[in-house]
């Protein structure tokens, strides 16, 4: 049986993998890449130079790697980080750096404005939630609003994932479970674009015809495969999101498992067998046409250990440069010194604002209860513990509104962080199973062998990747947590006014 590809490009970095018919890894590559914030509340990147870069770099790479003919790949998927908005020429040219997902928090008045035109009421039942800054249909009419040259010209408004299969098949398509995020122009019962929303917001044919992630969404270019290195003719699957193909990757794909995906946002999924209604968390379509899923995101979690990592682990970065101990590594160890508390610290981990379940894009990170006697490694471990209060004020809403967890799956670069999924087990109370593959593109190289026989489901996937490493809850750690995540939810909404007033003064447009 023919060998897949699947490539993945994330916030931070990019990663891709080729696999053979039994899911065994040939090769693996990743490389890594910046995020640009020309403004406060913005987050942009360079669809040319980042996305389609590194998909041409990863693609040769692993090529060169295995060893692999381009005529032995049988299928390629890709996936990208999203819900993101790009408006490309008629040519398919990008016209201006992409607007990113739910961190990009520009949008709050097109939030407003919609919620008003549409009704909140019309857009919960139609969309299954409210708008929040991971919509991507306020983005849309920000730059309708805001950029008219652009607007004139633009052909297309592409997703991610979208813009990286048009360049390798010339096809324009988005996912379902992607589009569920393009509130308010899809409808989760139709799953169709809504004519309403389409009215207050951009023409129909703007946007990608719809198809489901695992179809093949057209062959390879004789121009792509020029860039590449790929065969022209190789069928390109539709492919998805960072997020469902990394919950693809953990054998996330059965009613009740919940995805905790640890990257530079946490972001949430729970596989439902029928449509949840999410309110201020977000109901999707998912992969395939028999389930549902229920979303949530925080704004910061590998993005915030990679801050404090290069304003205050200079020399642990450049110990790692010289041949030493992986600087992420060096802090955890040194926070795993300290006691569960941090003797007293506590923090709110909202450093670009925060999604839900508190959908404030003014939010911003706190640390409370510093002294003297307080060290790096204690502000460091109150930040992990801080994320893990996130992540359980995240879990209990969507367990609130799609029903209990049967299985919790903690994937991502995070988990490469074993205090820290320590913390998160003891902070939830809950046993997590730990999944280190190489992450949603795995997902995606799983997707393109269900796609062309190799799998004869994507669910068996499950037999390719085990239940991977069980790290079981602490009681007392548990106890001491739960008093502690109390605080949380007190001091974010006591400071709730001034951290505010403080994103007016800082420039929070």
């Amino acid at each position: 049986m023919a060998c897949t590809l699947g490539i993945d490009v994330g916030t931070y970095g990019s990663k891709g993998v080729i696999l053979d018919a039994r899911g065994r890894i040939r090769a693996q590559a990743e490389t890594e890449h910046g995020m640009s914030i020309p403004r406060p509340g913005w987050a942009e990147q360079d669809a040319e130079a980042v996305w389609w870069g590194d998909l041409c770099t990863l693609s040769r790479e692993l090529l060169r790697q295995s060893g692999v003919a381009p005529t032995q790949l049988g299928a390629v998927c890709v996936s990208a980080l999203g819900p993101c908005v790009l408006a490309v020429d008629k040519q398919g040219n990008p016209l201006r750096p992409a607007v990113l997902y739910g961190i990009d928090t520009r949008a709050t008045a097109e939030i407003r404005a919609l919620t008003r035109t549409l009704g909140a009421g019309w857009i919960r039942r139609t969309c299954g939630s409210d708008l929040s800054t991971q919509s991507a249909g306020p983005k849309i009419l920000w730059l309708r609003r805001n950029e008219p040259g652009v607007w004139e010209r633009t052909w297309k408004i592409m997703g991610s994932t979208t813009f990286l299969v048009y360049r390798l098949t010339g096809k324009v398509f988005l996912d379902h479970y992607t589009a569920s995020f393009f509130q308010p122009l899809y409808g989760l019962g139709s799953r169709s674009w809504q004519d309403r929303a389409l009215g207050a917001v951009c023409p129909p044919e703007l946007l990608p015809d719809l198809q489901w992630s695992a179809s093949i969404a057209g062959a390879l270019t004789d121009r792509a495969a020029e860039q590449t290195g790929l065969a022209p003719g190789t069928p390109v699957l539709v492919g998805t999101t960072d997020a469902g193909a990394e919950a693809a990757s953990a054998g996330v794909l059965e009613s009740g498992d919940t995805m905790l995906m640890y990257g530079s946002t946490l972001f949430v999924i729970q596989v439902c067998s029928r449509r949840p209604q999410g309110g201020v968390f977000w109901p999707a379509v998912y992969l395939f046409p028999d389930s549902f899923a229920l979303a949530g995101g925080m704004a910061t979690t590998g993005a915030l250990t990679r801050w404090f990592r290069d304003e205050f682990g200079a020399r642990e970065k450049e110990e790692e440069r010289g041949g030493g101990t992986n600087a992420y590594a060096r802090l955890a160890d040194e926070a795993a010194g300290i006691p569960p508390g941090a003797q007293g610290l506590l923090a709110l981990p909202f450093f670009s604002g925060e999604r839900t379940p508190i959908n404030d894009p003014y939010a911003r990170g706190v640390v409370a209860g510093l002294t003297l006697s307080h060290t790096r490694a204690h502000l460091y471990r109150s930040l992990l513990e801080g994320v893990a209060f996130g992540i359980r004020h995240n879990l209990e809403g969507v367990e609130q509104a799609g029903g209990p967890s049967r299985r919790l799956v903690a994937v991502g670069g995070g988990v490469q962080n074993r205090l820290w999924m320590q913390i998160s087990s003891d902070v939830l109370g809950r046993d997590l199973f730990l999944q280190r593959s190489p992450g949603a593109c795995y997902g995606d190289a799983a997707l393109a062998s269900a796609a062309t026989g190799g799998l004869e489901d994507v669910r068996g996937i499950r037999d390719w990747i085990g239940e991977g490493e069980i790290v079981r809850a602490n009681p007392s750690h548990y106890r001491l947590y739960t008093r502690m995540y109390e605080l949380y939810q007190a001091l974010y909404r006591d400071t709730r006014r001034t951290v505010h007033a403080l994103a007016e003064l800082g420039g929070r447009e």
